[in-house]
């Protein structure tokens, strides 16, 4: 059995002992090109939808291995195969699930690898090896998860540019670290073979670039060791 693009039933249930996958894409050339490649390649393409609200009705009536979905599809073009991946993913958990986005958003990355097993994210402009990609099909049908290297990098660089601890250098984290194991300016000093007055220099520069200003309420030492523990 298989689906046309308006979601109707259409077709007979053939090669049972394949990969069955659905495909909800609205770029029609897409979507019959990643057909076509697919069946190809031995999978069973199940059904193709080029709407939204098709995907979990179809996800429901076909029982796919795989459903290979867009983040933004009609009608609104904004995060409706998101939406859809979700409901998959708590109505359906052993069902994989490939993103093929054309954008690199990281935040609905990565509530989507949150989700577990079974999970992918791909850029639509870096799948240019077929043997790659349906590898990838393969990988999350068994239960693995994929993330596209440029979400990666973009999460490396997310996360330095969060990181409150970036400005700090070498020597500064280290004594940082060792305020953090409750180790006064006398032990650093001792510890890293150098004046306590060093220490105090250090100890200032990290305070300020931590912008942890001096206030009757808190202790700054103490703040700065917690900025320290939520970073690990």
């Amino acid at each position: 059995m298989t689906i046309n693009s308006s979601g109707e039933l259409s077709g007979s249930n053939e090669g049972a002992g394949r990969a069955r996958v659905l495909l909800a894409e609205d770029d029609v050339l897409l979507r019959e090109g990643l057909a076509s490649l697919l069946e190809r390649s031995g999978l069973e393409v199940v059904g193709q939808t080029g709407n939204s609200q098709w995907i979990l009705p179809l996800v429901r009536e076909l029982k796919p291995d795989l459903v290979v979905l867009d983040i933004r599809m009609p009608p609104t073009n904004t995060t409706e195969g998101l939406d859809a991946a979700r409901e998959i993913r708590n109505e359906f958990p052993a069902t994989g699930i490939l993103v093929l986005s054309a954008h690199a958003e990281v935040e609905h990355a990565m509530e989507l690898l949150a989700t577990g097993q079974r999970i992918g994210y791909l850029l639509k402009s870096r799948v240019t090896d077929v043997d790659e990609f349906i590898d990838t099909l393969g990988r999350i049908v068994r239960g693995g998860s994929v993330m596209d290297p440029a979400l990666v990098q973009e999460l490396v660089s997310a996360r330095r540019h969060n990181d409150p601890l970036a400005g700090l250098s070498p020597r500064e984290r280290e004594v940082l670290e060792l305020m953090a194991e409750g180790r006064s300016n006398a032990g650093i000093a001792r510890r890293l073979w150098v004046t306590e007055g060093t220490v105090e220099k250090h100890v200032r520069h990290v305070l300020a670039k931590l912008s942890l200003p001096e206030t009757d309420e808190d202790h700054r030492r103490v703040l700065a060791v917690v900025t320290y523990l939520e970073t690990r």
